[in-house]
């Protein structure tokens, strides 16, 4: 009988037997998939470890500041500290951070630290914004008037490069006010913004179709003629504005009041004549300082100076508190999708983004 050739099968026919699976492949992927879920496992034992109150390199509260660690402006001898608060730019409601957390909150959490330290004897807020949003402005001021209620602890406000509308809305209900004398401040009072491009649409040929429930249910559209805008509807927006702005003498009148009675005539108290800067311009320091607007004029350490003095203590170390990203913050940074990260043009102008219809406490040059 001839030999068969070489792997066949003299009885089949020749047909190759086959040979031994080949199963590396499958296990290859098996430990990486394995290496894969331990990796994840590890760093969600990692992101919860050093999100617990307490745990790991930084020494938080378990209350709703725990994400804040303190951190050292400037080395004191003494064993009292003063927390320094910041509030820089537009003054918004929007978050200012990739967690969703805004202003209103960091500070409220802020005051929430320096209110459960016994070690801190004072706030400065350091300012350095043309205000915002009529609302942000208004949580912040009430934030700083009941912590200052609530707790014996002066806040001092510190005004830098610009503390106008809103920036001195929430000034006015600290106990001392210290300013520069060019520092910009003052533009008391509310704008709102609204465009209308009907004579454009008219232009191009584009008419709208309005269905509405009552005549004034499209008030501040921009797409009415002149003669379509009622004087009833003027009124009542301009009504608004006049109530808001009501709100922020209030605010100032009563800030400035109290402070005076706080500081037993150390302080400045308002000018008489106040009101009548209280028409949107706005003011030098200096100006400010005539008007009793501001208590003191100098600078960031002017205001150190007071603060110690007010809450009588020295050479106090001065301190903030900033917000922690855990190693599952930036998970979930690094989670995001790119569609949010957009490239921005950088033209060296600093334009907030009005909301039409919206009532701001800005100045706005």
């Amino acid at each position: 009988m001839p030999l068969s050739p070489s792997g066949s099968d003299p009885i089949s026919g020749g047909s190759p037997r086959p040979g031994p699976r080949n199963n590396s492949g499958f296990w290859k992927g098996a430990a990486f998939l394995g290496l894969f879920l331990l990796g994840v496992s590890l760093l969600a034992h990692v992101a919860f470890w050093f999100d617990l109150p307490g745990a790991g390199l930084s020494a938080r509260a378990a209350t709703k500041d725990s994400s804040l660690e303190e951190v050292i402006l400037k080395e004191g001898k003494g064993l009292h500290k003063i927390a320094v608060v910041d509030v820089s730019g537009i003054i918004s409601g929007d978050p200012i951070d990739h967690q969703g957390q805004r202003l209103v909150e960091s500070v409220e959490h802020q005051l929430s630290r320096c209110a459960s330290d016994a070690s801190v004897r004072a706030v400065i807020l350091k300012i350095d914004s043309p205000g915002g949003e009529v609302l942000a402005s208004d949580d912040l001021s009430r934030l700083l008037a009941k912590f200052q209620v609530k707790h014996a602890k002066p806040v001092v406000a510190s005004m830098g490069s610009v503390a106008a509308s809103g920036g001195y809305y929430i000034a006015a209900p600290c106990q001392w006010i210290v300013a520069n004398e060019l520092t910009v401040t003052g533009s008391i009072g509310v704008i709102m913004h609204a465009y209308n491009y009907r004579g454009l649409m008219d232009k191009v040929g584009v008419r709208p179709e309005v269905y509405k429930s009552g005549r004034f249910k499209d008030m501040l559209s921009g797409d009415k003629r002149e003669n379509e805008i009622s004087t009833e509807e003027k009124e009542m927006v301009q009504n608004m504005i006049n109530e808001t702005f009501g709100r922020f003498k209030q605010v100032v009148q009563e800030g400035r009041n109290n402070a005076a009675l706080k500081n037993k005539g150390n302080g400045r108290s308002l000018a008489a004549d106040w009101g009548l800067y209280a028409d949107g311009r706005i003011l030098t320091g200096k100006q400010a300082f005539e008007s009793g607007f501001i208590d003191e004029l100098g600078n960031f350490d002017t205001a150190v100076e007071r603060a110690e003095k007010i809450a009588g203590i020295e050479e106090a170390t001065l301190v903030t508190f900033q917000h922690v990203y855990s190693l599952s913050s930036l998970l979930r940074l690094f989670g995001q999708g790119e569609a949010r990260h957009a490239v921005k043009l950088d033209l060296g102008l600093d334009i907030p983004d009005l909301k039409v219809g919206r009532p701001y406490f800005l100045w706005m040059p």
